[in-house]
């Protein structure tokens, strides 16, 4: 008899692959049995609590009485050849929201519409609040699934709800929806066709954008070393290394000249390198989080000690290219290598056991419907990680942009940060999978569990100061995990806390208005401040958090000397090409 080598399990476990596949390209990669369960769990529970019942039906009746009063104070009765209703719009009304704060909300219907809506949002908010025994992660799911439901619902999207929209389609007898179906029509072709948006044209990379010159040193299957061309006689000897998210291309740090954190670095007298990560492909779906330490975060280091003969350098993380470095860093700690004289982590986590709102998509079920698509293309696409922040944010994103372009028939503005992020990346499978399981759902990292080479490492081995970086509205990397590094580390840590969310706080050029950031540095020997303690102690300051950090880096650098070279052939590090190189160009 011929032995079949054929493996069952291996045929098995294929086959549940492809079907949970299958199912993600139809749920746009969002598990439907952790809805499901979700759901189950949140309507069972609330139907075996009868408190909760009685206070929502009480909340539910108290707002109609509201309602009604609210109502009946803001209408008098007209007089014969007047209008029958008049609007009194020095009346409050019992709920206020800044989504409908234009004075047109303020007159009657408009009025009791979004009182109404906010009421409504408000119950469901109870609704999905407090439920005893309900599992806190589906708590949060049915939350955020209503509120996505009500932010569609809003009476702002509808052109008989929306005062405004209502008033400018009545002045422009409907041309604002003609030009809103001609602006749908145009991105629907745009999206199908694969066609770049035409405000692009100004916003191109190497032109526009992106245009702080140097050298590409270093080319590898993941990454690309840019060296950039000194801008001052001399510079300090200690070079900075900047390492970016594999989300995002490198260049939101070298945006437009004005606002390029790269150049403004030059100007200090700093000699800068900066990481731009190879967008992968198929070939790279077996890249792990291993490679993007060797070939990524190590090859850098070992290539700058090279070029520049010095052996202490400044290293500088965003987002998860801080994440990166800390476990480098804690690994660089283990093995006593003393290459890294200071560290600088830009809204970048740590100890993942409080993530945000990012872990409403990140469980068990979700992972498993994410790896099924993943293994059958190898890669996250951009579109699927960009899908989740604009729920996040879908309010903000995705109706105030229907509303101005489709309603209005307005069109779009584009800026270079809005530019730098239609330029989505990809993540390779099992570097994707990796990161989500050891650092998201086990928070391995915080808990010492984290493997390099195959030894944990501990962030408390980490000696070097350290400069962090927070930002007041971080959907993606909240301030408050951020700041958890305080508990983690031995180090000194100058804590910075700026206004604005994950990229507009980063990118805070000096100069630029509406800005300002609170600080303060903890010492080693010092006593722990919880976030809420640090918040009432730390130094609030107006303008850029730039010139604090400058002034950090400055303070730990020494004497100026003339500039090194760009490159070092003999060592194996050749001038490739010019900045800023080929993998930024990959689509």
């Amino acid at each position: 008899m011929v032995k079949n080598t054929y493996d069952p399990q291996t045929a098995m476990d294929q086959l549940d692959q492809r079907f949970q596949a299958s199912i993600a390209r139809g749920t746009l990669s969002m598990s439907p049995v952790q809805g499901l369960l979700s759901y189950i769990d949140w309507s069972r529970h609330l139907a075996i609590s009868p408190g909760k019942q009685l206070e929502l039906l009480n909340l539910a009746i108290g707002q109609g009485l509201a309602l009604a009063q609210y109502a009946q104070r803001t209408q008098t009765v007209g007089i014969p050849g007047t209008p029958s209703h008049h609007i009194n719009l020095n009346i409050e009304p019992p709920i206020t929201d800044r989504r409908f704060s234009g004075p047109k909300w303020n007159t009657w219907p408009f009025n009791m519409m979004q009182l109404s809506y906010l009421m409504t949002e408000q119950w469901w908010k109870e609704a999905t609040s407090d439920i005893r025994g309900v599992t806190p992660h589906h708590l949060d799911i049915v939350r955020m699934s209503a509120q996505q439901i009500l932010n569609a619902l809003s009476p702002k999207n509808f052109v008989a709800s929306n005062p405004e929209v209502l008033q400018k389609t009545l002045e422009e007898q409907g041309a604002n929806l003609l030009r809103g179906a001609m602006n749908a029509w145009q991105q629907a072709q745009q999206q199908f066709t694969g066609t770049p948006d035409p405000k692009l044209e100004n916003f191109k990379v190497g032109k526009q954008l992106a245009t702080t010159p140097g050298k590409v040193v270093l080319r590898n299957q993941l990454m690309e070393l840019i060296q950039y061309t000194p801008t001052t006689k001399k510079v300090h000897p200690e070079p900075v290394l900047i390492i970016p998210a594999w989300i995002m291309k490198y260049y939101i740090l070298d945006l437009s000249a004005h606002n390029s954190m790269i150049r403004h670095l030059l100007d200090q007298g700093y000699t800068v390198f900066c990481i731009s990560w190879k967008n992968p492909g198929v070939e790279e779906r077996n890249m792990g989080m291993d490679d993007y330490l060797s070939m990524g975060f190590f090859a850098a280091l070992d290539a700058i000690n090279h070029i520049t003969g010095q052996k202490k350098v400044h290293a500088t993380g965003y987002c998860l290219g801080g994440t990166l470095l800390s476990i480098a860093a804690a690994a660089m700690g283990r093995d006593q290598d003393d290459r890294l004289l200071s560290i600088t982590m830009l809204a970048a986590q740590t100890d993942f056991s409080e993530p945000g709102e990012l872990s409403l998509f990140i469980d068990n079920s979700q992972l498993a419907i994410l790896e099924a698509e993943m293994a059958d293309i190898g890669y996250l696409t951009g579109e699927q990680m960009s899908g989740a922040f604009l729920l996040l944010r879908s309010d903000l994103l995705i109706w105030s942009r229907y509303i101005k372009e489709f309603l209005m028939g307005e069109e779009s503005t584009m800026n270079d940060l809005m530019a730098w992020n239609t330029d989505t990346t990809r993540m390779p499978a099992k570097m994707h999978s990796q990161y989500l399981r050891r650092l998201f759902l086990n928070d391995d990292l915080s808990e010492s569990r984290y493997p390099v080479n195959g030894r944990p490492v501990s962030l408390t081995d980490i000696h070097v100061p350290i400069f962090c970086l927070g930002t007041e509205t971080d959907h993606i990397a909240p301030w408050r995990s951020v700041y958890k590094i305080h508990h983690l580390c031995r180090s000194d840590i100058t804590f910075a806390l700026t206004n604005k969310g994950h990229n507009a706080g980063v990118v805070s050029e000096p100069g630029h208005k509406n800005r300002h950031f609170r600080v303060l540095t903890r010492s080693n020997n010092d006593p722990y401040l919880g976030p809420d303690e640090w918040l009432e102690t730390a130094q609030f300051q107006e303008g850029s958090w730039w010139n604090c950090w400058f002034n950090w880096l400055n303070e730990r650098s020494s004497e100026p000397v003339p500039p090194p070279p760009m490159g070092n052939p003999d060592k194996g590090y050749s001038v490739l090409c010019d900045a800023p190189g080929v993998y930024v160009f990959e689509k």
